[in-house]
């Protein structure tokens, strides 16, 4: 294996980190599949997820050629491009938290998993993000045991829990200093 973290700079690698979401959405995997393994929930579409990368770099895992592994990096200036991310936008002015990057999502390929791929993706975010951002904010769909349970292993600490689209959703941080 020749795993290298990066940020992601070509039109293919961001095309397979769609390839790799499509795989992992919620609608793609069993129930069983979900609780073992986890599950992403958004969907973005090429324009969108090049958008963003422009504005923030997406953090890449490879091995070799391949996108084994990304974590999505997301300004405040898409907040309404992904309507189910709003209300999470909307939680963070509540909670009055500045001077963020939010991670729009991460995902490791089923054949990478269990290397320390996630724990790489943060290092890599944090080390990315630092000093620009003193935090990386997510949430995590409740009912995500597996990637709940991960995120909290790699520092992250709950900020609140709020429902939204008929689920709950903890709202988690990282500090990157």
């Amino acid at each position: 294996m020749n795993l290298i973290y990066t940020t992601a700079k070509t039109n293919e690698e961001l095309i397979q980190i769609l390839s790799l979401q499509q795989m992992n959405l919620k609608s793609a995997v069993s129930s069983d599949e979900m609780e073992k393994e986890g599950f992403v929930t958004v969907h973005h579409t090429l324009d969108v997820l090049t958008r963003m990368n422009n504005a923030c770099p997406h953090i890449i895992a490879k091995d070799g050629d391949k996108v084994v592994g990304y974590a999505l990096s997301m300004t405040s200036d898409f907040k309404d491009e992904i309507s189910v991310l709003r209300p999470m936008f909307t939680e963070l002015e509540n909670v009055n938290i500045q001077n963020f990057i939010t991670m729009g999502q991460i995902c490791v390929a089923k054949t990478h998993r269990k290397m320390g791929i996630f724990r790489g993706l943060y290092s890599a975010m944090k080390i990315a993000s630092y000093p620009k951002y003193d935090a990386i904010i997510t949430e995590v769909d409740a009912t995500n045991n597996r990637s709940l349970g991960a995120h909290y292993a790699v520092g992250f600490e709950k900020i609140c829990t709020y429902s939204s689209l008929d689920q709950d959703w903890e709202l988690i941080s990282l500090k990157t200093g």
